[in-house]
């Protein structure tokens, strides 16, 4: 069996598209993808968690801290009604997950001029707030 010029290209460029892409789901993803290395979860519990409006007015707020500098990712949420277990508190009525790509990162939302104005402007919203911190290890 002669191989042409012709097939062995196209052979060669069969087997790199494929090492290339297997080595592409080996690793993990770079980039926009990737996990940030701070995690900043803020939970909310409102004064009046039957006015619709006030709700809207926070989760609105919350979505306004996206355009602070050093925020690499936001989620904003409320409770999904998900199975009812034991080690599910979905007492909250809003929850945001920001994603800093460290400490010093965060430190700098915590002090922004957009973060201080959200907390004045909506913190007669709630009633209690509860935070979790989590670095990536």
């Amino acid at each position: 069996m002669t191989t042409t010029r012709r097939d062995f290209i196209t052979t060669a460029a069969i087997t790199g598209a494929a090492l290339v892409a297997g080595d592409a789901l080996a690793k993990p993803v770079a980039g926009d993808n990737a996990m940030p290395k701070l995690l900043h979860h803020v939970f909310f519990w409102l004064k009046n968690p039957e006015s619709k409006e006030d709700l809207e007015k926070l989760i609105a707020g919350v979505k306004s801290l996206a355009a602070i500098e050093t925020v690499r990712s936001i989620h904003v949420g409320v409770p999904a009604s998900t199975e009812k277990r034991e080690v599910v508190d979905n007492s909250y009525h809003v929850s945001e997950l920001l994603g800093f790509d460290d400490v010093a990162g965060q430190d700098a939302y915590q002090i922004h001029p957009l973060h201080k104005k959200f907390v004045d402007e909506h913190q007669h919203l709630w009633s209690k707030v509860v935070v979790y911190d989590a670095l990536a290890v």
